[in-house]
């Protein structure tokens, strides 16, 4: 008797994928926007948005962009952001380095009213900084401008985006030499315009 041997060889195919990693909790937020809530933040997170009466987006994303290539993890609210909703993600993300919110339409001050109560509230216990076209009309002060949204409460104003990452790295530096100690993180008007 004759026995034949056949041999099979299987090829599989390996191909590489990149995923982000996704979140184990997640909250919901009232808009339908899913959030992280249970699991232990990077080193370095900020809370990202556009201010409520705002739907301008390519701004907002760039800037994500920007700071995840700088090493920060964004939790991005998206456009059209009530204050809540800032304050939400702040309660679920207490080490969050600082809420950051964008404006191009003008009505920062007006969308940015109630940021007094919620910091009195604790609901906001980090940076706020504020960035963008922040007036309408076409006498514009930005003195004016940063001196009003201070008075609401807001920490850093920028007029360039560019500066953030440096903004955020100094805010950083001075925490950690002096701890987290007051909303401002220590570091007042670093940047001049």
């Amino acid at each position: 008797m004759t026995t034949k041997t056949t041999k099979t060889t299987k090829t599989t195919k390996t191909t590489k994928t990149t995923k982000t990693p996704q979140p184990t909790h997640t909250t919901v937020l009232t808009d339908g926007n899913p959030m992280d809530a249970g699991e232990p933040l990077p080193s370095r997170t900020v809370i990202l948005g556009v201010a409520e009466s705002d739907a301008h987006a390519v701004a907002n994303r760039l800037i994500e962009m920007q700071l995840r290539r700088h090493g920060i993890e964004v939790l991005n609210l998206g456009v059209c952001t009530p204050l809540r909703e800032f304050a939400d993600a702040f309660d679920a993300h207490p080490h969050a380095e600082a809420v950051i919110i964008g404006s191009l339409n003008g009505h920062a001050h007006e969308d940015l009213r109630d940021l007094p109560r919620l910091r009195a509230a604790g609901r906001i216990g980090c940076p706020v900084i504020v960035g963008g076209n922040l007036s309408v009309g076409s006498h514009k002060s930005e003195d004016d401008d940063e001196r009003r949204l201070r008075a609401l409460g807001v920490d850093h104003v920028l007029s360039d985006a560019t500066q953030l990452p440096l903004l955020l790295d100094l805010l950083a530096g001075a925490r950690r030499s002096t701890g987290p100690g007051e909303p401002g993180g220590g570091v007042h008007r670093v940047l001049a315009r």
